[in-house]
């Protein structure tokens, strides 16, 4: 078993982002290419955004400190600290309304969200 302060880890992702040219950093805690669950910590600096992508994977959000904004289209829904956003597939983008920690947990799909699988 392995345990991980997230808070720390978010603490840590902060700084980092305050000193990157982007105004973010992000540490995966879990998973990756070659598991079916990533979980990724992502500090952000106020006005720093992830920019519009699509998403075909199941995906949330969790707000570990700050404020943040997830936008599709014209459709925006604001979270602070505490609020767990699931992310719909569709594209869309994240920005930080202040200085910000989040975890990212994304589970990869077989397939596409709608496509049924032959038996």
């Amino acid at each position: 078993m392995t345990k991980i302060s997230i808070k720390a880890l978010a603490l840590q992702q902060l700084h980092a982002a305050a000193e990157a040219g982007g105004g973010r950093a992000a540490h995966t805690v879990y998973g990756g290419h070659e598991k079916s669950l990533r979980q990724t910590v992502i500090g952000m600096i106020k006005g720093s955004s992830l920019g519009e992508h699509g998403n075909h994977d199941d995906a949330t959000v969790y707000v570990l400190q700050g404020r943040i904004q997830l936008r599709i289209g014209d459709d925006v829904w604001k979270a602070r600290a505490g609020s767990l956003l699931i992310v719909p597939h569709e594209r869309h983008s994240f920005e930080a309304l202040e200085d910000s920690a989040v975890l990212m947990s994304v589970a990869k799909r077989p397939y596409p969200p709608g496509q049924i699988l032959a038996d």
